[in-house]
This record gives structure tokens, sequence and C-alpha cells, in this order.
């Protein structure tokens, strides 16, 4: 086989987390910020698999032999990473069986453009490229494999902001036009910690919440958020988005716990208390996040596609 190499975008849910889960319209952007799949053959039915970082430093290699992925052999002694892998590739083998039962092996490696631990969407541009490398559903390989909206493999997919729901189980994704001319006031400031997607969605679901009434809002804020044309409104929309998802969530808002005295707005992306933060401000923030300690800032135009 001839060498081949897939790429997908990383994502920032800008709008509608957690409630994505529960059929909320989220306004999500691909980034600048993705990771390739590079895919060549191999031998003695196994996958020889390397994972680099961004600064091409090895994260992640092992061996996984045909026989462990077709039944999914997930071991306590594996590394945790091995088996989540085994997990998304007996999937894929379930979604198509070829590419185990007409291949000798393959070599493979996947290389990350953001450091791994930003949560740009390791696991979801993985899931995407391979969903690419063998032409099968990434939708489908994400829920049966490591859960999730699957507003990450929308984002992967395209190279525009998006509107994502999922309707009656059925993932949609609406490009939008969104393009704020106010982006030199928005910066993204990481938290200098990874937050684990599963465990905080497992966490919003044990709260168990009557999200009817928070979903109407939360769209409304996203429906909205596309219209505005001042930096002040969309600041605004954001406050009263993590007022209510801090209700929702009962827990502080990021601003609340960590930047009480920034003069703009702070607001939580994705998975609450790690990550990366969408900021607000009339002046560059830079100098701020840097005397608390935060020195990952990027801007909007560095960050979002």
């Amino acid at each position: 086989m001839q060498k081949q190499t897939f790429y997908s975008n990383g994502k920032l849910l800008l709008t509608g987390e957690y409630v994505v889960l529960d059929g909320a319209k989220a306004l999500a952007v691909p980034t600048k910020f993705g990771q390739n799949l590079v895919v060549d053959s191999g031998k003695n039915k196994e996958i020889n698999w390397k994972s680099f970082d961004s600064d091409a430093t090895i994260w992640f290699q092992d061996v996984l032999t045909f026989e462990e992925i077709q039944h999914k052999k997930v071991q306590e002694s594996n590394s945790k990473i091995k088996n989540t892998l085994l997990e998304i590739l007996h999937q894929a083998f379930v979604q198509n069986p070829k590419f185990l039962t007409e291949s000798e092996g393959y070599t493979i490696e996947t290389h990350l453009t953001f450091p791994r631990l930003w949560g740009l969407g390791t696991s979801s541009t993985l899931i995407n490229n391979i969903g690419l490398w063998l032409e099968i559903d990434a939708f489908e390989l994400l829920q049966k494999s490591f859960g999730g909206s699957g507003y990450d493999i929308a984002c992967a997919q395209n190279n525009r902001p998006i509107l994502y729901a999922v309707e009656n189980g059925k993932p949609t994704t609406e490009i939008v036009h969104f393009d704020p001319p106010f982006k030199e006031n928005i910066h993204f400031v990481y938290l200098n910690k990874k937050q684990s997607s599963k465990s905080a969605i497992a966490n919003y679901i044990n709260k168990q919440h009557r999200v009817d009434k928070v979903i109407a809002k939360i769209n409304a804020i996203t429906q909205e958020a596309l219209q505005v044309t001042e930096g002040r409104d969309f600041a605004l929309l954001m406050e009263k988005h993590q007022a209510i998802m801090s209700d929702v969530l009962e827990t502080q808002t990021v601003k609340e716990q960590l930047f009480h005295d920034f003069k703009g707005v702070a607001k939580s992306l994705g998975a609450w208390g790690g990550d990366f933060v969408m900021v607000i401000s009339k002046n560059n923030p830079k100098e701020y996040f840097i005397d608390k300690g935060y020195t990952t800032i990027l801007s909007y135009e560095e960050m979002v596609l």
C-alpha cells in the first residue's frame, strides 16, 4: 500500500457546552490546529503505533495485534491510552472489517499540531481521521467507542464555524457566518490543566436537571451571538450564558473562581474547569493573565480557522 495522510481540525465550543448533549444548539469553531494520521504498510498482523506531540516528542507508542483489536482485549495491564485506542479500533473493525481481514499490518503515526494538553481535540481528530482512512461514519465511531455530543467531529470535518445540534439522536451541522467585527477583543487563555471531557460529562449527567427551559435560553443566546455586531453585546451574552450554566452545574463560574477582578468576561468552553476559556475585553488582557501565571494566550486570529 502507498503511504496515506489524513488531517482533521481541532475544535472549540463557544456556546452550548454540556446542554448540547441534550439537544441544544451549539456554536462551535474549527481551530487552526489539528492532527495528522499517517498510515503505511506493516507486517505480522499488527499495528505499530506512534503518537507525536506538537514538539515532536512521542507521547504514546505500542504494538496492537489484529487479534487484540478484533476481540477488544482491553486489559488492566495495558496503558489507559492503549485500551481507549483498542476500543476505537475495535468499533472501526465492526464498521469496516476489511481493514484487518485484508491486510498484513500497518505502521501508523499521529502528529498533533497543538500541545496535547491544550484539549483542542486529540481524540476527536483521531476518530475523524480513522473515519476518513477507513471510509466509515466518524459520528457512529465516536458514539460507539468514546461517546460525547459529536460537535468535535463536525469541527474536524468543517473549515468554517458551525451550529451543531443532536436531533432525534442524529447529528445536524449547519455552516454559519460568524466572523465578529470585534474579534480583536476576543482571546483564548489556557488554564494550565487539561480537563477530561468524559468525567466532566458524567458529572453533568449526574446532576440530571430538567434542562428544557435551560436549552431554550441557551439556544436564544447562541442565535443572538450570531447577530450581534458590538463586542459589548457579545460579552453580555456570554456572561448570561455563564450564569445559566453555573446554576445548572452548581459550580462557580471561572471568573468567580479565578479572575474575579478581571475587567471583562471570561467564559468556560467545553468541559468546565480546564482547557481554554474565552476572554472578551476592551483592552489587551495578556498582562493580566500573565501576572496570574497563565501564559498561553491566543488571539482569535491565531486560534480560529
